[in-house]
């Protein structure tokens, strides 16, 4: 497995630094706050309290992690810019979302504020920084306009979105965008000393997700439930990525940000390998055989779905081009990483996950 991200340079760049995390008790947030103690970095997370008892925050926050943590919303603007101010952070990870298609159809509102308004907050956060600060902002792989076509995403492809999570993603964009011209503009970084960027990346898989309407995740209960996977969209293709892809990618950007912030403050695209997409129902056999559960589905079908995207594809040749970025994993390691964090029952997750992230970053 060929190293692209160094641990020895991340950790140069983040030990001692302070990193505001929104979105710490997420899936994706867990992750990163594991990271970031690792590599040395001060982190206070900004999030609401985990959904379920057994999510990965709170299976691995205990005493190996050193961090502050506030239980707030993002739509608390005062207390959201009272914590990050008062905080003084070099970098800011702005992971915090609503981020399942499926329920943004049951609340789009609550979708389209979270996602959008608690943006716009973020940002608004930062500009009243009166410090240097180096910030992404995390959205996802489905904020372009999708017709299908099979066609892979550029950056300046058109923003769009059928479903209310993808179109408040979307929103989220021009939000950013909105701020970097006003606000943030590169070209004037001397005068406001603050680097923005976005990232977008999507159908992040990794051991310690227990969110609903996922796809691992409904594998893992039905499992061990002892019922059979019910697959709603097998042919569905889907860029396929460890969680650990996109978060070696974030921490490699803001590390090349706050070196070169205005060669770095942009947009990018962070997939998989390019013609390794596989479909719903290849990973479901690839994760059910590594598990040892291989056949255990059927295709669950009904006229009342809601509207998901059968095609997704991303062109992250940027990001290969300008950070020295490539995925590690393809996606059935991607899949087996997964299926093996799952599999074992007796080994704390906090150990787990620093096996896996040892066992890609060196």
């Amino acid at each position: 497995m060929e190293k692209v991200v160094n641990a020895d340079y991340l950790r140069s760049v983040f030990n001692g630094k302070r990193v505001f995390l929104t979105g710490h008790t997420g899936f994706k947030g867990a992750w990163l706050l594991q990271i970031l103690q690792w590599l040395g970095a001060e982190v206070k997370g900004y999030s609401l309290e985990p959904e379920k008892s057994r999510d990965l925050y709170n299976q691995v926050a205990g005493d190996d992690l050193c961090y502050s943590s506030v239980i707030a919303d993002l739509r608390d603007l005062p207390t959201l810019q009272g914590e990050l101010v008062r905080f003084e952070p070099h970098f800011v990870f702005h992971l915090a979302a609503q981020s399942l298609v499926r329920r943004s159809y049951e609340m789009p509102v609550e979708t389209f504020v979270v996602n959008t308004i608690g943006t716009a907050n973020v940002l608004e956060a930062i500009r009243l920084h009166p410090h240097p600060c180096t910030a992404l902002m995390i959205t996802t792989d489905k904020v372009y306009e999708n017709p299908e076509r099979g066609v892979p995403f550029k950056e300046d492809d058109k923003l769009g979105g059928h479903d209310p999570y993808s179109a408040s993603k979307a929103a989220a964009e021009i939000v950013v965008e909105s701020y970097k011209k006003s606000f943030f503009h590169p070209g004037d970084f001397a005068h406001h000393e603050k680097a923005i960027s976005s990232v977008r990346a999507g159908n992040v898989i990794g051991g310690g997700d227990y969110a609903d309407d996922r796809i691992i995740p409904d594998i893992v209960r039905a499992i061990e439930n002892e019922e059979t996977v019910k697959l709603r969209n097998p042919k569905s293709v889907r860029p396929w990525q460890h969680v650990l892809e996109p978060l070696s990618a974030y921490l490699l950007l803001a590390a090349k940000m706050s070196e070169d912030p205005v060669k770095y403050s942009s947009s990018y695209n962070l997939g998989p390998v390019y013609n390794d997409e596989k479909t719903v129902e290849e990973l479901t056999q690839i994760f059910l055989t590594a598990y040892g559960k291989e056949g255990n589905y059927h295709v669950y079908q009904s006229e009342k779905e809601p509207h998901e995207a059968n095609l997704l594809l991303l062109d992250s040749g940027k990001a290969e081009q300008q950070l020295g970025w490539t995925p590690r994993l393809n996606a059935a390691a991607a899949i087996h990483w997964s299926a093996e964090w799952y599999a074992d029952r007796f080994t704390p997750a906090h150990d787990k996950c620093m096996k896996q992230i040892h066992e890609y970053f060196q």
